[in-house]
């Protein structure tokens, strides 16, 4: 059995929009994403390390540890071997408290993270794992509980996916933008609804199968 770990925000921890609530894992894309490839020929285990208000390499001035670069490497470690690492963060990039973050700044995040990944202090003939990023969908206009921590990240976050791509093929890393296959929240324009969801889960699936060959 392969292990992908999933590296991530609240956008795949699964929190339901304009609650505190927690979505159940087979509803969670990661889950969804898991049930799809084992469906199949290939038995995976996908492991999910996400933290809500994760940012790529930035810190949270009211909450500690959102820095996702810290500790990324000891997570490597505990869960080897790996098949793969899928990254999906920048969201939180563009929280009130970082007016001056834009696609680039994320883009510039997410390399230092995969670099990261490639340098984790892993065990002697393991392999060091291919890695997946994910782009979020684009971030609407924020409504609801999370409208004043995203006021403007709707247009600080402009250009998100074509600043990964670019980064991505400048560190030959795999690339793919979740905006090509859902929205965000039609709830509070920044998470995920739970068809949203599965609809990510279910395209990953097909993408993570490629990425395994």
């Amino acid at each position: 059995m392969k292990q992908i770990l999933v590296y991530a925000d609240s956008l795949t921890w699964g929190i339901v929009p304009n609650t505190r609530e927690r979505l159940a894992f087979e509803e969670r894309w990661p889950g969804v994403m898991e049930d799809a490839i084992n469906a199949g020929q290939r038995r995976v285990r996908v492991i999910e390390n996400c933290l809500n208000g994760r940012r790529t390499v930035w810190e949270d001035p009211f909450k500690p540890g959102r820095n996702g670069i810290e500790g990324l490497a000891q997570c490597i470690e505990i869960n080897s071997p790996l098949a793969l690492v899928i990254l999906m963060l920048g969201t939180n990039d563009f929280q009130y408290c970082h007016p001056y973050n834009n696609a680039w700044a994320a883009s510039q995040g997410i390399a230092a993270l995969v670099n990261e990944v490639r340098r984790a202090p892993i065990e002697p003939g393991m392999p060091v794992p291919p890695i997946l990023v994910v782009c979020p969908p684009v971030t609407q206009l924020p409504k609801g509980t999370v409208a004043e921590k995203f006021a403007g990240a709707e247009v600080r976050s402009a250009g998100l996916a074509d600043a990964y791509r670019l980064v991505c093929s400048q560190i030959e890393c795999s690339f793919f933008d979740a905006g090509s296959v859902t929205a965000s929240s039609v709830v509070d324009g920044v998470h995920l609804d739970r068809d949203q969801h599965r609809t990510l889960g279910l395209a990953l699936a097909k993408v993570v199968e490629k990425e395994m060959r």
